[in-house]
């Protein structure tokens, strides 16, 4: 009589791409690597998602795949981003277990992923990688500690500090950020509103050694301002209350003046100067308020009508 093998459990891996001919022959490699030879007892499948490269990366992509069923390969027709990207396709994996990210520049290191899964116990549901030592100039390191400081104080959940998408989580949190992802998905902050039960491991983040990276000044400013508004709900109400305690001052300070002219020997007359530093104090803080107000209607307006979904021109191995 014969007895049933049960299925090993799978993990399933994406990287999102964008004209990286020179890393995915790597990245793939490496994970393999660490796959077969760290976590044996493991079924894998590796996502490359492609924003519509224009150099040769979709053709390496598919030479990689064909000798290795492992690899699958998504090819979008337009550039949407990396949270989009990533969302796209974490809507396609099948595995027991999710990395959202794993680079294709190999920052974020697959040696990694096995001390993530022996942190991953019948108590913890998410294990996120957390970047202890970057080698960042000192303004960028500055505006990362900055962010995560707003990000804390902002208030609701947020993910451990200088952890990004680079993380482990079991397949119904990946499920239940998929529900609710929207037009402009910031991974890491909707794994850590689910609430999971959650660990972390440290690592030093890598030195990108081929091609540059993607990103760019304002495309940091765009996804930090993607989290911040779409994870904290405390930037408004602050606005709100830091105007009612100035409007208080204003009263308070025009009864003063009011008074000292009325009963005061003095004059209360300041001058121009004054006016004009008290014009552009609070016509800068009320165009800051209307920056804010207008990051969260764009926010509401992407959701309410997003664009088009970019469309899959090609799926390998899936």
């Amino acid at each position: 009589m014969s007895t049933a093998v049960p299925p090993r459990p799978r993990i399933s891996i994406v990287t999102p791409c964008y004209n990286e001919e020179s890393n995915v022959e790597r990245c793939a490699a490496e994970v393999r690597r660490v796959m077969t030879e760290q976590l044996p007892d493991y079924d894998y499948e590796h996502f490359f998602c492609d924003n519509a490269s224009t150099d040769e990366t979709v053709n390496v992509l598919k030479r990689i795949a064909a000798a290795d069923p492992s690899v699958k390969v998504i090819v979008n027709s337009r550039n949407v981003g990396p949270f989009r990207n990533m969302a796209n396709g974490l809507r396609s994996v099948t595995g027991d277990l999710v990395v959202p990210m794993i680079p294709a520049d190999l920052q974020d290191p697959p040696d990694v992923v096995p001390q993530m899964v022996a942190k991953l116990t019948d108590r913890v549901d998410v294990v996120y990688g957390v970047r202890t030592k970057r080698k960042d100039p000192l303004w960028l390191a500055a505006g990362r500690a900055l962010y995560y400081w707003a990000a804390r104080a902002g208030g609701g959940s947020n993910p451990p500090s200088h952890a990004g998408e680079f993380l482990l989580a079991r397949r119904h949190i990946i499920q239940s950020v998929n529900e609710v992802a929207g037009s402009y998905p910031y991974i890491r902050g909707l794994v850590a509103q689910t609430n999971p039960r959650w660990d972390k491991v440290e690592y030093e983040w890598g030195i990108r050694e081929h091609g540059r990276s993607r990103n760019s000044l304002p495309d940091l400013i765009d996804q930090g301002l993607n989290g911040l508004i779409s994870t904290a709900r405390a930037p408004i109400r602050w606005s709100l209350l830091l105007g009612i305690v100035l409007a208080i001052a204003g009263v308070i300070a025009a009864v003063v003046n009011v008074g000292l002219f009325l009963f005061g020997n003095q004059e209360v007359t300041q001058g121009i100067p004054t006016l004009i530093v008290g014009m552009f104090f609070f016509g800068g803080l009320q165009l800051f308020f209307l920056g804010l107000i207008g990051e969260y209607v764009v926010s509401i307006h992407q959701t309410i009508r997003p664009a088009p979904p970019m469309v899959e021109v090609e799926r390998i191995n899936c």
